[in-house]
């Protein structure tokens, strides 16, 4: 299962045994707005996520790859403007339902150059 930028800010909170109320006081934001955030209602700005991120303790980039709202609407839009993205989309994400290839494995295939042999 994946986790989401919401349910890992919540899972570090509680590692770190502070309550909602006290991360909110270390970032300057109020309760409800974190509690968004966890829920997956709302997502903070970069410089707020940095902020919980030296909060919390934890990897800025981590937090960072876990914020995926900019990456839905443009596919979306790829979608909308070429149908042919939704074809292919749709056939990553079902090769991709065993595990295969893993995401760094696709990522790596779409770096590599023509004719270049596999690493």
């Amino acid at each position: 299962m994946n986790t989401t930028l919401g349910e890992r800010i919540k899972q570090l909170r509680q590692d770190a045994n502070l309550s909602l109320r006290q991360l909110a006081d270390k970032v300057k934001k109020s309760p409800p707005f974190i509690s968004d955030v966890e829920l997956g209602r709302r997502y903070p700005s970069e410089q707020v996520l940095e902020e919980i991120a030296k909060a919390l303790k934890a990897d800025f980039d981590e937090l960072k790859q876990l914020d995926t709202r900019d990456s839905v609407p443009a596919l979306k839009k790829m979608v909308e403007l070429n149908p042919a993205w939704g074809v292919a989309f749709r056939s990553v994400a079902e090769a991709g339902k065993d595990g295969r290839p893993s995401p760094q494995e696709f990522v790596n295939k779409l770096n590599q150059k023509p004719g270049e042999k596999k690493k």
